[in-house]
């Protein structure tokens, strides 16, 4: 209790002396300010994009049921819209939101991309990042920290009061301890105000009706970002500690934060994209072309492979033209062409994804050298916006697709003649109350525990970062000298 007694004091003490400086009631402010504005501009942006894509959810659902009675086919290629919702966890953690879409057109015999994403209609300065909560928790907290920590143990060297304080019976372990709880203090009058922020933004979106899931999530991002924190706070002390100046202290924390921040996170990409590089869009998609027209093209009577589909139905069915088949033989044949376009699409998608993931994996991996990678990574992973839930949102969409798609061959399968019409007759149709029987696209967000086997890696490193460091004070407390 004594030894608490001590550190408490050392924090204590750190905390009076910090704000009689002027300059860190300056930055504090500034920094505060930040995160209110971060709050807000996310709240407008998350309420902004749901009401729109709530919006002309409801109005591409409407248009497709006020369709007329009309050949099934022709309503396949009429096609629908999937858009795709924010989590409440986004409004404080953007991610990759702004720069993927939230729509996708989907059609008969075509998987289309994601559209519509909020870079695309923003000034060129959204790619330098917008200001979210995690930013400033993630980024500038963290340069707060140096600021506030380079001279917690340094000052005390060059001023003599180190030899001092430890000739009166303090150890440095007491000595460092309270100088990581003198600054986390600090910090803490800026968290937890953002920190209630976020909780009451979070419940007011959600109308105070919660999941379980929800809960664990805004518990594991808030957990998450205060062990983050503390981490920059022990590397704050010990670089102090190390260092005989406070001008070589400054220097080397300033360096560490451009490394972890700026340099790795921006080489680390560079280096993934290049040892695993990925198609164009435009190579991806004339692969897929070329190997559809292989396997053969549905609108093409002639075409060897459904000529012969044609002719052993003729065989089976025992007749000598597909007018006299008991089903529509077209729909037939479009239902066989999409399961195949819809197969070769899935199959060129899961080699392009596999080359997203080892890019990804490496990223991932390189977060055991980097805290940050690994933040920014599980924080985009528990609000939604990572590449994951974009992957996430491609192929619940695909699904919906090609369900809409066989839905309309089999209808017409079922109701149109194989007959045509003559000339000046109406054309074969159905009621258009078949349309009804395509449910509506809904979004369903990745779970928790689905979030937490994809970043498993960027837990584990949190972790073993903190356990690294509280090991190092260890080792600092009986190697460090006064002098």
């Amino acid at each position: 209790m004594k030894s608490l007694q001590i550190e408490l004091l050392i924090a204590k003490q750190f905390k009076d002396s910090v704000f009689k400086n002027t300059a860190v009631f300056i930055i504090t402010f500034f920094i505060g300010f930040l995160l209110l504005y971060a709050a807000f501009s996310g709240w407008e942006n998350y309420t902004s994009q749901n009401e729109t894509s709530e919006k002309y959810q409801h109005k591409s659902r409407e248009d497709w049921l006020k369709n007329p009675d009309k050949n099934p086919h022709r309503m396949a290629h009429y096609g629908n819209f999937a858009f795709r919702k924010s989590t409440s966890l986004s409004v404080f953690e953007f991610g990759m939101e702004p720069f993927f879409g939230n729509a996708i057109f989907l059609e008969a015999h075509k998987q289309n991309t994601a559209n519509f994403s909020e870079a695309g209609f923003s000034s060129s300065m959204l790619r330098f990042g917008e200001i979210s909560i995690a930013m400033v928790l993630q980024l500038l907290l963290p340069l707060l920290i140096f600021f506030l920590g380079f001279n917690a143990v340094a000052a005390e060297r060059e001023s003599g009061t180190l030899k001092l304080l430890l000739s009166q019976g303090i150890s440095w372990k007491q000595l460092l301890t309270g100088k990581v709880l003198g600054i986390a203090s600090v910090i803490m009058l800026l968290f937890v105000p953002a920190v209630i922020i976020l909780v009451l933004i979070w419940l007011v979106l959600q109308n105070f009706t919660i999941s379980t899931d929800e809960i664990l999530k805004m518990l594991l991002f808030v957990g998450f970002h205060f062990i983050y924190l503390m981490f920059f706070c022990v590397i704050a002390v010990l670089i102090s500690a190390s260092s005989r100046t406070s001008k070589k202290a400054l220097i080397s924390l300033i360096g560490i934060w451009l490394v972890f921040t700026i340099i790795l996170p921006r080489t680390t990409q560079a280096i993934g994209a290049y040892i695993y590089e990925a198609p164009s869009k435009i190579q991806f998609n004339s692969n897929i072309e070329k190997d559809i027209l292989k396997q053969g093209d549905s609108h093409n009577p002639n075409d060897p492979h459904y000529k012969a589909i044609k002719d052993s139905l003729l065989r089976v069915y025992k007749v000598d033209s597909v007018q006299k088949l008991p089903f529509n033989y077209s729909g037939f044949i479009m239902t066989e062409g999409e399961k195949i376009s819809s197969a070769i699409y899935n199959e060129h998608l899961k080699e392009l994804l596999k080359t997203y993931e080892k890019q990804n994996s490496f990223s991932k991996t390189i977060s055991f050298l980097n805290p940050y990678i690994a933040m920014k990574n599980l924080s985009m992973g528990l609000s939604n916006t990572d590449y994951d839930s974009y992957i996430d949102f491609q192929n619940q969409a695909e699904a919906y697709r090609y369900k809409m798609a066989q839905k309309m061959n089999g209808l017409q399968i079922k109701y149109i003649s194989n007959k045509k019409p003559a000339t000046g007759e109406k054309p074969h149709t159905i009621g258009k109350e078949h349309w009804a029987d395509v449910d509506e696209f809904h979004y369903e967000p990745k779970g928790i525990w689905h979030v937490l086997k994809s970043e498993i890696i960027s837990i584990l490193s949190i972790l073993l970062w903190i356990a690294f460091l509280f090991i190092m004070i260890r080792i600092a407390s009986k190697k460090l000298k006064a002098i």
